[in-house]
C-alpha cells in the first residue's frame, strides 16, 4: 500500500511538474483542448517519463560511467534532456497532444525543471 501511494505521488508530482513547463518554457506544448483532456494527457505523459528514466538512466550511467566522471555529471544534464526528447516522441506516437521542440533550451531545461519541481514536491507530500 506504501509503494502505491508513492507511486501515486511521484506520478501526480512530475505530471505537475510537465504542466509547469508548458507554461514556463517556450517550446514545450500542451494542444489539449479540455481540462480533462490535459489532465489525462500530462499523467500519461509523466507515467511515460518515468518508465523511460526507470529503464534507460541506469544503463545510460552504467556505460556512459566514464562520461560522467570526464565532465564531473554535467552529462547529466545532455542525458536528461535526450530522455525527456524521448518521452516527447513516445506521447507523439501515442496520439497524446504534448510536444517539445527541439533539444535547446526547450528539452534541457524541460528536463531540468521537471527534475527540481518533481523534486521538492516529492519532498514535500511524500514524507515517509
Amino acid at each position: 500500500m506504501e509503494f502505491l501511494k508513492g507511486l501515486l505521488i511521484r506520478v501526480a508530482s512530475t505530471a505537475v511538474a510537465f504542466w509547469l513547463a508548458t507554461l514556463i518554457i517556450p517550446g514545450i506544448t500542451l494542444s489539449a483542448t479540455t481540462t480533462t483532456e490535459k489532465v489525462t494527457t500530462l499523467l500519461l505523459v509523466a507515467a511515460i517519463f518515468g518508465v523511460v528514466n526507470a529503464v534507460l538512466q541506469p544503463i545510460i550511467k552504467t556505460v556512459g560511467c566514464a562520461f560522467y566522471l570526464l565532465t564531473l555529471g554535467l552529462i547529466a544534464l545532455v542525458v536528461n534532456g535526450l530522455l525527456f526528447l524521448l518521452t516527447s516522441w513516445i506521447a507523439g506516437e501515442a496520439g497524446l497532444p504534448f510536444h517539445v521542440d527541439g533539444f535547446w533550451p526547450a528539452a534541457v531545461l524541460g528536463a531540468l525543471l521537471v527534475g527540481i519541481v518533481t523534486w521538492l514536491l516529492g519532498s514535500i507530500f511524500d514524507r515517509d
